[in-house]
């Protein structure tokens, strides 16, 4: 008697909420995307305020990745879906299931920031190292994300604060 073992999971049901690791995949693939609008950013902001120096002038270039990044979160959770999402065939809706507006877009961006600003806040107080923050921020994204395990329909909870979800989405086979 053989038992034949599935290779892979079952495809997941449009509009399921994507299992956790499927979305911290995601997470990371946009982190890395990222590296690209901020060298984007970082070149024309260099440019237009003449910053010579990497440290002249940090915190207006902090001020404005964080518009820029703003700018481009909005954007593109409005339309449904990041790069990264629409690799991982993941979309962004609101409670009803429906496409968020802008300023749902932008409520979501903002509230996001809970995923970095409580650990930042943590240990700015501290002269810790550069390891030791990463240490404490990468604990509490790990926190966060289980966290998701606690909320009835499993959603990150900048999410459930915001009034989206993340959903499996796929288009139509042709």
């Amino acid at each position: 008697m053989s038992a034949t073992l599935p290779t892979h999971s079952p495809p997941a049901a449009v509009g399921a909420t994507p299992n956790l690791g499927r979305r911290m995949a995601c997470w990371l693939y946009e982190g890395m995307l990222m590296f690209g609008v901020v060298f984007i950013a970082g070149y024309l902001f260099g440019t237009l305020s003449q910053t010579r120096n990497a440290m002249d002038n940090r915190h207006a270039l902090q001020a404005f990745l964080f518009v820029v990044f703003g700018i481009y979160f909005t954007w593109f959770w409005a339309k449904g879906q990041t790069l990264a999402q629409k690799t991982w065939h993941i979309r962004v809706v609101g409670r009803d299931g429906q496409s968020i507006t802008q300023a749902r877009a932008l409520l979501r961006y903002v509230l996001s920031w809970l995923w970095f600003l409580p650990p930042l806040a943590a240990v700015t107080p501290f002269s810790l190292s550069g390891g030791e923050s990463a240490v404490i921020v990468l604990g509490w994204v790990a926190v966060w994300a289980l966290l998701s395990r606690f909320h009835p329909t499993q959603q990150f909870w900048h999410d459930a604060l915001a009034g989206t979800r993340l959903v499996h989405f796929e288009l139509p086979q042709k």
